[in-house]
């Protein structure tokens, strides 16, 4: 009889933790995913748009859209700035970059101010007070070797994961030529995540050190940030212009984000897929141009 009720019971144990685990897939499925999309019309930026206006192939398949919202939340920005020995600018300018977004920056919005030779250092951490950020710029300094992939991922894990990711509107603004010299992570692996947690990258370049030598084991430093931008809907701008840079990336985090959603439908959630969104004419848009496999 004892033997009998183990048995009963640890049956209905399996059967209990079965329907969890059932229900735990389905609730997953059901929120589907969620893309960070900027869009503008050419001719009438104000004008907001909507998923009548777009398709979605998820590696060539069209997909259906279930939500296309425009999303007003305020932005969360890191400003990631290399400050190694070798690097071909000036601390000076490296402070002007930074403060440069403390002036265009939106009501609601902040931003971390971080700094990376071999590792990154806490410059500032999240405000939105000029003055704070000015003051604490005067710590920059140039030394060491350039570790841009280990510093993403401490980013990633240790400064936006915390406030929470997928749908927050979040940013790193990585402020360097590209190099890496001493990271142990792979830089595949840094864009995967950033990918995954739907981070956007910007880029302000300084001109490359290397003079676009031959990596043995990594892209070149430019096709580094041409990958980090382009692979998570950011984009680049030109150093030398940080004014410039500063307004067009605050703008677009609070005129032009969208978040879009969908049941992915015909594909494989274990394989790296390509992602493209088209539009109507005369309508813009990027988002990350592919969505990383769900496996750790």
């Amino acid at each position: 009889m004892k033997n009998f009720v183990l048995l009963t019971l640890m049956f209905l144990s399996i059967a209990v933790f079965a329907n969890a685990q059932a229900g735990r897939r389905t609730n997953l499925n059901a929120e589907g995913t969620i893309l960070s999309v900027f869009a503008v019309r050419d001719k009438n930026p104000s004008e907001q748009i909507n998923f009548a206006n777009i398709a979605l192939y998820d590696n060539g398949i069209e997909q259906k859209i279930n939500k296309f919202t425009f999303d007003p939340s305020p932005a969360r920005i890191v400003l990631l700035v290399d400050n190694s020995q070798t690097l071909p600018t000036e601390v000076a300018k490296l402070q002007n970059s930074v403060k440069e977004f403390s002036y265009e920056i939106f009501d609601g919005d902040q931003l971390y101010v971080a700094a990376y030779d071999e590792k990154p250092e806490i410059i500032q951490e999240w405000t939105d007070d000029a003055k704070k950020i000015e003051t604490s710029l005067q710590t920059f300094r140039k030394k060491g070797n350039p570790a841009l992939f280990d510093s993403l991922n401490a980013i990633l894990e240790e400064v936006l994961r915390p406030i929470g990711l997928g749908t927050r509107k979040t940013a790193v603004v990585v402020i360097s030529d590209g190099l890496d010299r001493s990271s142990k992570t792979k830089f595949d692996n840094t864009l995967a995540e950033l990918q995954k947690a739907n981070v956007t990258v910007y880029a302000l370049q300084i001109p490359d050190r290397t003079g676009g030598a031959f990596r043995r084991d990594q892209p070149k430093p430019e096709q580094v940030l041409t990958k980090l931008t382009e692979g998570t809907g950011g984009k680049i701008f030109d150093f030398a212009e940080p004014q410039i840079a500063a307004k067009a990336i605050c703008d677009e985090l609070r005129k032009n984000r969208y978040l879009l959603s969908y049941l992915p439908s015909n594909t494989s959630s274990y394989d790296a897929r390509r992602l493209l969104i088209v539009g109507d004419e005369g309508i813009t848009f990027r988002s990350k141009s592919s969505q990383p496999p769900n496996v750790k």
